[in-house]
């Protein structure tokens, strides 16, 4: 089959790779119809290179058909159309039980000291085959992919397996009280979805920040009251513009949908370069170690939301050695929740919202439709933000 691999930084490839197989009674093979390009992708494209290995097969957002099942899954057979969520969990372990299936104790990475693996993300995650690709082998079929109607194109429901779901969480753990007031931090697929959500779920005011014209304008479009980055000199005069219009006090909620690759971040990105171009032995082990992240959007966060409020993180962190000014977080009262998206949680919640009202805008989301032979291309637009992408679907 055709998939598209890592063969080092900023560097994908179409390649000829085996077709996948069952390997064990729980997996199911899928025929994919649809696959997203997630900002988490872009990491592997430029920062979490010491983690990567040529020929690693890249994506986790994919929708597809039911080719063939293990003699354990029952639930699904040939030709259901599924989701399938970004991360692997069992569905009946302890924290399986407890919603939180980025920890599943059946599937842990326990060798690498992590949670639950995702597909086509790093050694870290278990290094499993990804779903930028014609076919897909999915283990813990038996409860992972999700069922989804016959009919409407795949728009209406492959971003249930991760830009939906992470952006719901997001929203439910920043916890806004109905009519109050929500700042998110970058307008990328997460956070565009996440202003969404928050005016779904109720709150007053929806607050957007980013420096890209095109998701300024999108996020607009959908009645956020949007601040253009470079309109301001400093990180202090965007903060103190959000607080003027949320009583003085700053909203309630911050939501960090950006991440470690925030602009603005000199010396953090001049050690994870640094970090990159390191023989993958070396740079690995000084990730592990001593990596530090991009930290501007998250230290705004802390700034801008109000005393006693809280901020959730959605955007990916991977430093073990960052700097927190936890005297202010303290000071100010804050709860910071976190975390990779617990993709099953959330989604019978969601899915009442992709009715054929489409009341989040699903099926005008994605900004660009392309053939899976083309991602290489889409990679390197989408990580320069150019022709207005925010959104990429690949299709075999």
């Amino acid at each position: 089959m055709k998939a598209l691999t890592w063969q080092g930084k900023r560097d994908v490839r179409i390649e000829t790779v085996p077709d996948p197989v069952i390997e064990q009674p729980t997996d199911a093979v899928i025929r994919i119809t649809s696959s997203g390009l997630c900002g988490s992708d872009l990491h592997l494209y430029e920062v979490l290179t010491p983690f990567m290995t040529p020929g690693d097969i890249l994506g986790h957002e994919p929708m597809g058909i039911v080719e063939e099942t293990g003699s354990e899954v029952t639930n699904l057979k040939p030709g259901d159309r599924v989701v399938v969520p970004f991360q692997i969990a069992c569905g009946h372990c302890w924290m399986c039980d407890s919603g939180l299936y980025t920890q599943c104790e059946t599937t842990q990475v326990t060798g690498e000291g992590m949670g639950a693996p995702l597909f086509g993300y790093t050694r870290l995650y278990g290094a499993v085959p990804g779903a930028q690709a014609e076919y897909l082998r999915v283990p813990q079929a038996q409860f992972g992919p999700i069922k989804v109607p016959e009919g409407p194109a795949d728009d209406r429901f492959v971003y249930l397996s991760d830009v939906l779901p992470t952006a719901y969480q997001a929203v439910m753990y920043a916890d806004v009280p109905r009519g109050g007031s929500v700042a998110v931090l970058g307008l990328g697929p997460i956070g565009d979805m996440a202003c969404r959500i928050a005016k779904e779920k109720g709150a007053g005011r929806v607050i957007g920040v980013d420096l890209v014209t095109e998701r300024l304008r999108r996020a607009r479009e959908r009645g956020v009251e949007t601040y253009d980055l470079r309109d301001f000199d400093s990180e202090k005069e965007l903060v103190a513009a959000v607080q003027d219009v949320t009583d003085g006090r700053g909203p309630d909620a911050v939501i960090d949908a950006v991440g470690t690759e925030a602009h603005g971040s000199h010396a953090a990105k001049f050690v994870q370069n640094a970090a990159a171009l390191l023989p993958r032995g070396i740079g690995s082990k000084l990730a592990e170690h001593f990596s530090v992240d991009r930290l501007a959007a998250l230290y705004t966060a802390i700034d801008m939301v109000r005393r006693g409020g809280t901020i959730s993180l959605s955007g990916v962190y991977g430093g073990q050695a960052d700097p927190l000014p936890l005297l202010t977080m303290f000071d100010k009262q804050l709860q910071l929740r976190m975390g990779q998206a617990n993709v099953r949680r959330w989604t019978d919640e969601i899915l009442p919202l992709l009715t054929d009202e489409d009341r989040l805008g699903v099926d005008g989301f994605a900004t660009h439709r392309i053939p899976l032979t083309d991602g290489p291309k889409a990679y390197e637009m989408f990580q320069q933000k150019r022709d207005g992408a925010v959104k990429v679907l690949m299709q075999p």
